[in-house]
């Protein structure tokens, strides 16, 4: 047991995630999670089992006496994002996820935490551990991938699962019960790099922009945050509007994840001879910009420029010009609003990732949209907008949304238990983000889903942070639930 989590309550929830915390868990790198879960159940006697996408199950009998109530799944996913400060020098295929207690919070030391979704699998293994927890018939389903486009609910066997009421422990703000959540897409555009010789008259620099906060492209898409790839091609765009700067884009690169806000950008470029005075106004306008527009939503927003050496390619002024105007005219942040829940964003795009390798840019975006129809319009949007550089574009990862049914008889009886539990009732909403309850409803026939979990602030950055007392209230408040569902099936 870490220094971090030394004392703190319930010990079983703690103990799990710190245990998680030692397994790498990127997307995609899941079987030594997986060989986890299946030890887990086998050293308790729990049946177990796993599909072809390498979804983890695990049922658990109903305490006695409740062997009629209806079963319940717990449900959250195993892989993590994987983001890391430009300073660390964290292997997220090797290398645990080191705990830091501070205040009321638990961190990571310069890495994503993994409390998203961590903590679900940790509140889920304290439920089946103990042997004084009063439910009926339990299974608790762990899925892959969730987070590079919720692969293992899309590749799940549903003939594991026979309940047909579900929680999902993946959501991140206590008190909110979440029963819809948009659905979403990936637009991938790919762009032939056409060098030529740099002229040796040319001036080299390097434009780097860091401080934005980014985080979660549904989470925190309302907040007005900073994206460091659309200030980033705007700096490009005032430059290479003048025909005679004769811009010329030698390395580019920013964003990780398609559902994280970026929040670094840096390009090197070369430039005509005698345009230093027109490089160096564009960067302290874009600074000015950053003054005006994030002094209160991207504070830390901050942009550098360098002289750099240049190597002897880089891509033609033309085919570099036609890059940075598609982009800059790419969709980018909240489109609508919804008219149903105040304050939520309705369709949304992220511009996620730019990068120039392999001879070719690659850019990714992602849309999200509680409306198919919207969802699809902006996701073509985006395609046309890649396409006038002359771009090779896919969609990819759609998923369905989750339409919310505040009728629900299961949703109000969560709504009650929380009050009796609480004293305060809880807002139940949908959300921007995607979850996979949308897709596991589609596929199962008459699941019922609701989604819940502690205080999480920053997923998806390293600024990443688990409330603490509010993941122990959340867990007792399942423990209670599950115990509720006995008497008021």
């Amino acid at each position: 047991m870490s220094e971090a989590i030394m004392g703190l309550e319930p010990a079983a929830v703690w103990n799990y995630f710190e245990e998680l915390s030692q397994i790498p868990r990127e997307s995609g790198n899941e079987a030594a999670f997986q060989a986890y879960l299946l030890d887990f159940a086998k050293n308790r006697g729990l049946s177990a089992d796993f599909d072809p996408a390498g979804n983890v199950i695990i049922r658990k009998p109903a305490s006695p006496g409740n062997d009629l109530v209806p079963a319940v799944v717990m449900q959250g996913h195993m892989d993590m994002v994987c983001v890391k400060t430009p300073s660390s020098n964290h292997d997220f295929t090797r290398d645990p996820i080191r705990l830091v207690r501070k205040d009321a919070w638990m961190h990571a030391d310069e890495t994503t935490l993994g409390a998203d979704n961590g903590i679900a699998v940790a509140m889920a293994l304290a439920v089946l551990a103990d042997p004084e927890a009063v439910h009926g018939p339990l299974e608790a389903l762990f899925t892959t991938s969730e987070e590079t486009g919720l692969t293992g609910a899309f590749g799940l066997d549903t003939d594991m699962l026979s309940a047909r009421r579900l929680i999902n422990l993946d959501s991140e703000e206590e008190g909110v019960f979440i029963i819809g959540c948009a659905g979403g897409s990936e637009v991938i555009g790919r762009i032939r790099a056409e060098t030529t010789p740099i002229p040796a008259d040319s001036q080299g620099w390097n434009i780097r922009l860091s401080g934005f906060l980014g985080g979660h492209s549904g989470g925190e898409i309302h907040t007005g945050r900073g994206n460091a790839i659309r200030y980033g091609m705007r700096f490009l765009r005032e430059l290479s509007s003048d025909p005679d700067m004769q811009l010329m884009i030698a390395d580019i690169d920013s964003g990780s994840k398609r559902n994280v806000i970026p929040s670094t950008f840096t390009c090197t470029f070369a430039a005509a001879p005698g345009k230093e005075d027109a490089v160096i106004q564009a960067t302290e306008r874009l600074m000015t910009a950053f003054k005006s527009e994030l002094a209160v939503k991207d504070p830390d927003a901050a942009a550098e420029l360098t002289s750099q050496n240049l190597p002897l390619e880089a891509v033609t002024a033309a085919r570099s010009k036609a890059v940075i105007d598609a982009v800059y005219v790419t969709p980018c942040g909240p489109e609508t609003w919804s008219s149903d829940i105040e304050g939520m964003v309705e369709t949304s795009s992220n511009l996620a990732v730019i990068k120039l390798e392999k001879g070719e840019f690659f850019i990714d975006t992602s849309q999200r949209s509680s409306i198919e129809s919207a969802r699809e319009e902006i996701a073509e949007r985006t395609r046309t907008a890649l396409e006038l550089s002359g771009a090779r574009t896919e969609i990819v990862n759609v998923y369905p949304s989750w339409t919310p049914n505040f009728s629900s008889s299961f949703a109000r009886l969560c709504a009650e238990s929380y009050r009796a539990f609480t004293g305060k009732a809880p807002e139940v909403t949908a959300i921007h983000a995607g979850l996979e309850c949308g897709v596991i409803n589609s596929k199962v026939a008459g699941m019922d889903s609701i989604s819940f979990g502690p205080d999480i602030k920053g997923a998806h950055s390293v600024e990443e942070r688990l409330h603490i007392e509010s993941t122990a209230r959340v867990y007792n408040f399942l423990v209670q639930l599950l115990k509720d569902f006995c008497t008021k099936p």
